[in-house]
């Protein structure tokens, strides 16, 4: 009896230790992950920025600077804090002179990804919710997923008042130009959704994203959904009956449609029926790289024709190439096809790509496109003014 009992007790004892020995494994890791997974899947190649000419600096102080697309809600690093993994941070964004970041949720990515051929069978997500201690509802719901991020992005702006705001109206965006312009070093974020999966079969879950401060949603993703064909899916398909309807609702709660990763048939489709301009967040151009999901010379006359923006990517399958030569050349081949007024930056930091700078280091793009003949007031309309007008007029006035 007295073995008996000494062995649960030190069976217990055991127990103990091992749970204690796990729940520090896992602290660790936790501290540790977030920083760790970012320097491994979005590194900057590099680190040591170019010196600016003065009237590159300058120039880029002068700029309302603003980016369509970072990935950086994903993957649990504390944004009030400079950081040295990954591309995006408030100390960071303000060092950029960053007036808006629109800031992507993103729900779903398949395992192994690929460039074509994705199905929706498989979530690598799940990994980072679990490994950031994500809510439980997170784990079975992607519309959750979305609203988790946009509830983190809000938090940020409440830690950081003086520093940071999320800008869900016109007249948001036109107070936070406003005091812009008076010097302060204030930036702001705008949450879009990257892939319509997110609304789980559901017209209603787009009310719920608009409630959640969500403006920009992307139609389609990596992989095929309910709504839209993806350039990297399966069939390839358009705009489902479904798709039809959503973007009618999205449309009259003054939300944009985002046509990054959408297939050909998606693009023609939604541009038959949209009634204001479309986005497409970060891509690259055909005519400087022919990869699968880049617009061909005709897209991008579609898109400019409706009146739409088109983000410039930064990442090597977006421009054939890692610096930013690469990305001046993309953007001049799509200013000369559609306009400068139809030209903006779509970077998709921290979005599991290697980009050549981090947004702090916005300023060597400015040196670069004026080294390569572009104007001011172009330069000006290419680093963000172009987007700040799309907004100005289809976000909700108030």
């Amino acid at each position: 009896m007295q073995r008996k009992q000494a062995f649960k007790k030190a069976l217990k004892s055991v127990l103990i230790l091992s749970a204690a020995l796990v729940s520090a494994i896992l602290a660790i890791a936790l501290s540790l992950g977030p920083t760790w997974v970012a320097k491994r899947f979005n590194p900057v190649i590099h680190s040591t920025p170019a010196t600016l000419t003065p009237a590159a600096q300058t120039l880029h102080q002068s700029l309302t600077v603003v980016d369509l697309h970072a990935d950086s809600l994903l993957w649990g690093r504390d944004l009030s804090k400079r950081s040295d993994a990954g591309h995006v941070d408030i100390p960071r964004l303000q060092q950029g002179n960053v007036a808006l970041q629109i800031f992507a949720a993103v729900t779903k990515v398949p395992s192994p990804l690929l460039l074509e051929g994705n199905t929706a069978d498989s979530d690598d997500i799940i990994k980072l919710a679990l490994l950031q201690r994500w809510p439980m509802a997170t784990w079975f719901s992607l519309q959750k997923r979305a609203r988790y991020q946009a509830k983190r992005l809000k938090r940020l702006a409440r830690q950081r008042p003086n520093d940071f705001r999320v800008i869900e109206t016109q007249q948001d965006l036109s107070e936070h130009l406003a005091q812009q312009q008076t010097g302060q070093p204030v930036t702001a974020g705008l949450l879009a959704v990257e892939g319509a999966h997110v609304l789980e079969h559901q017209l209603s879950n787009i009310n719920r994203l608009y409630d959640a401060g969500f403006r920009i949603v992307g139609l389609s993703h990596f992989f095929d959904n309910a709504v839209a064909g993806s350039a990297h899916g399966v069939s390839q398909g358009g705009l489902t009956p479904f798709g039809q309807q959503a973007i009618q609702q999205i449309e009259s709660l003054h939300m944009l449609i985002d046509l990054a990763h959408a297939s050909p048939q998606t693009i023609d489709d939604v541009l038959q029926i949209a009634t204001q301009p479309v986005l497409v967040s970060h891509t690259g151009v055909r005519g400087t790289c022919e990869t699968t999901r880049n617009l061909t010379d005709s897209q991008l006359r579609q898109i400019a024709n409706n009146g739409g923006v088109v983000g410039i990517g930064f990442w090597r399958t977006a421009v054939c190439g890692e610096d930013i030569d690469a990305i001046v050349r993309a953007i001049r081949y799509a200013a000369d096809h559609i306009g400068v007024a139809h030209v903006a930056l779509g970077s998709d930091f921290d979005g599991a790509v290697r980009a050549p700078f981090d947004v702090s280091q916005l300023g060597q793009l400015t040196q670069d496109l004026q080294r390569n003949g572009f104007t001011d007031t172009e330069i000006q309309k290419i680093m963000g003014l172009n987007v700040v007008n799309l907004l100005q007029q289809y976000l909700p006035p108030t």
